[in-house]
């Protein structure tokens, strides 16, 4: 906590500082934002953000050298995914009363940022409507970009240990706890830590797998959705990353995405859930790190219980504001419960040529079906020779991608891959041309050993939609397939259609997702 000393200086200082003619540019009011470690001060075309001199244990800045220092961290790492938004480190000058921006000695240090509306952000553009699939889907690609290129954190470092993840989940519950007084609440804290320890246990070798992996990185930190904005321009762009403690940024990059999935899900958006999780794995591959997603998520709600509990108990904080946290508070604590009991897993797989709708309806089932992970032949075949979704590899039929060897290899890398998610108590959706019964019934097989229902999707279409489906999809550029209308044609001449005895299931309509729904459940 801050001295009383201090926290009077800084009041003295801000309030100040909401007068207009503080500031060297034109400015005709002030509008001050807080959190419990710091204050924005919006005015005219610029944001300044002031660090509040507090200790919660997690981050110190009791000094204003340290202040200093976390500013120009605050400014490092933001500009790698927001390099237009962050302007500078501005000394503040003279006196607490009288401040001076950009003149030394300091009495106070700010980050200087472009100002953006507060409709900007991302949780206010989901409240009003107007985040669309597109944004999720862009937003993916640009994580799944800025993960692969960070930092790998040095082996000899404590970051990604197991003890190391596990002290700062269990500092949320040391932080929340006292912060707690109704019992159903303090029920469920209970109930969430023994399963945070018990499972930390459990992924024990997990973890060591992904630190020997180069799987922990220098990522964002703190990615919810209050700090990414929409442009007016349909931008999608993430801000505020966590600068005051090394330890809670050098992690897992499943554990980045982790918090970014559990905000969707506890703002109502599963479906944006899905497409966000299952577009980043499509372009990051990360496949092995889902063993870890639901461990993470949990702890990620945690984070904001922790969060949420301090602001309802500040002082400085209005009593609406407190108010609002702490229901906040409690709805972050039921969905951490929520997220500790896993649904039943399965395991679907796909029938059809190119153009038959494969990829359309396991993409809708996705967003019905909570917490299924789809694993496109497109993408993972791709996948094997170096390349890109979207990348074009020019190779004709029989050649290149798609000899039979390279379709060899990839239906043993989509049954590796569903394996492991299997294992980890996710459910799989295996979208592939599945023309062939030997290439089918492996993974009947599969299913059956790890005791998940199975269904056999079979999606068909007439040859002329077929032909104007790939058409179409040609001409986009859009689609990781390559498949031309000749490749379907062929298709056709050797497709195996599923016997009775695959039982294989068709999707046209509300009954028959019902249908869906009762195999698996």
């Amino acid at each position: 906590m801050p001295s009383p000393d201090e926290s009077l200086v800084q009041s003295v200082l801000i309030a100040a500082l909401l007068q207009p003619d503080r500031y060297p540019h034109p400015v005709t009011a002030v509008d001050h934002l807080q959190t419990h470690i710091s204050h924005i001060l919006l005015a005219g075309d610029y944001a300044y953000k002031i660090k509040k001199p507090v200790n919660l244990g997690f981050l110190n800045f009791t000094s204003l050298e340290r202040r200093h220092d976390y500013c120009e961290q605050e400014l490092r790492l933001n500009r790698r995914l927001a390099p237009d938004l962050y302007l500078d480190c501005i000394p503040i000058g003279g006196e607490p009363a009288t401040p001076v921006l950009g003149v030394e000695p300091a009495i106070e240090y700010a980050v200087r940022m472009h100002r953006f509306p507060q409709a900007a952000l991302l949780d206010r553009a989901l409240a009003d409507g107007r985040l669309q699939s597109r944004h999720i889907e862009a937003l993916a690609r640009q994580l799944a970009a800025f993960h692969r290129h960070l930092p790998t954190a040095d082996p000899a470092t404590p970051f990604g240990e197991p003890e190391q993840v596990r002290q700062p989940m269990l500092d949320d519950f040391t932080q929340a706890r006292p912060r707690l007084s109704d019992p159903a609440d303090l029920a469920i804290l209970a109930e969430v830590e023994r399963w945070t320890l018990d499972t930390s246990e459990r992924l024990r070798p997990r973890l060591l797998e992904r630190k020997a992996g180069g799987w922990i990185r220098e990522g964002h930190g703190d990615l919810h959705l209050g700090n990414i904005i929409l442009t007016d321009e349909g931008q999608v762009i993430p801000f505020d990353g966590l600068e005051f403690n090394e330890a809670l940024r050098w992690i897992d990059i499943v554990n980045d995405l982790a918090f970014l999935t559990m905000d969707l899900q506890a703002r109502g958006a599963g479906p944006f859930a899905q497409r966000l999780l299952n577009t980043w794995l499509e372009y990051s591959g990360d496949f092995a790190g889902m063993a870890l997603l639901n461990y993470y998520q949990v702890y990620r709600a945690m984070v904001r219980v922790k969060v949420n509990a301090i602001q309802a108990s500040a002082a400085d904080i209005p009593e609406a504001d407190r108010v609002a946290a702490l229901a906040r508070c409690r709805d972050y604590l039921r969905l951490a419960l929520t997220l500790t009991r896993e649904p039943a897993s399965f395991l679907l797989i796909t029938h059809g040529v190119s153009g038959s709708g494969k990829s359309r309806q396991t993409g809708q089932l996705l967003e019905v079906l909570p917490g299924a992970i789809r694993i496109r032949s497109d993408v993972e075949r791709k996948r094997l020779f170096g390349l890109e979704p979207l990348d074009d590899s020019r190779s004709g039929p029989g050649q290149g991608l798609y000899t039979a060897e390279a379709s060899a290899r990839t239906y043993q890398r989509l049954y590796e891959l569903a394996e492991g998610l299997l294992a980890a108590g996710h459910s799989v959706l295996v979208d592939a041309t599945f023309l062939k019964r030997v290439h089918r019934e492996p993974f009947r097989e599969l299913a059956a050993r790890c005791g998940v229902p199975f269904i056999l999707l079979e999606c068909v279409a007439d040859p002329t939609t077929l032909r104007e489906r790939v058409a179409a999809r040609q001409e986009r550029g859009d689609d990781p397939t390559e498949a031309d209308v000749a490749v379907m044609e062929r298709q056709l001449r050797f497709v195996e259609p599923p016997a009775p005895d695959e039982q294989p299931l068709k999707i046209g309509g509300d009954e028959d997702l019902a249908a869906l729904r009762k195999v698996i459940y």
